[in-house]
């Protein structure tokens, strides 16, 4: 999944506003509180990456040579990519 830095952006505003609403963190000021909101979605988007790579080197380096596209690769990579999800303890 990636996503482009727009999208990026507006879940960091969707963060901060929640935070905000909840009164669960004070900011000296919002655009403090939604850099530390983009940070946060920046990191998890690089690491959601690593993930995929993984999942879909495991499935490539197969030997019965799956088709990237086919239903079969598809249902390899999620399981895959649980398992490197599960390894990393974000289930």
């Amino acid at each position: 999944m990636s996503l482009s830095e727009d999208r990026q952006i507006y879940l960091a505003h969707l963060i901060f506003n929640f935070i905000y609403d909840e009164d669960l963190a004070d900011f000296k000021d919002e655009d403090l509180g939604v850099r530390a909101a983009k940070k946060g979605v920046a990191k998890y988007v690089a690491f959601d990456e690593k993930l995929r790579v993984a999942a879909a080197k495991k499935v490539q380096t197969l030997k019965r040579g799956v088709l990237e596209g086919s239903p079969e690769w598809d249902i390899l990579f999620k399981k895959y990519y649980e398992e490197e999800r599960g390894r990393h303890g974000k289930s």
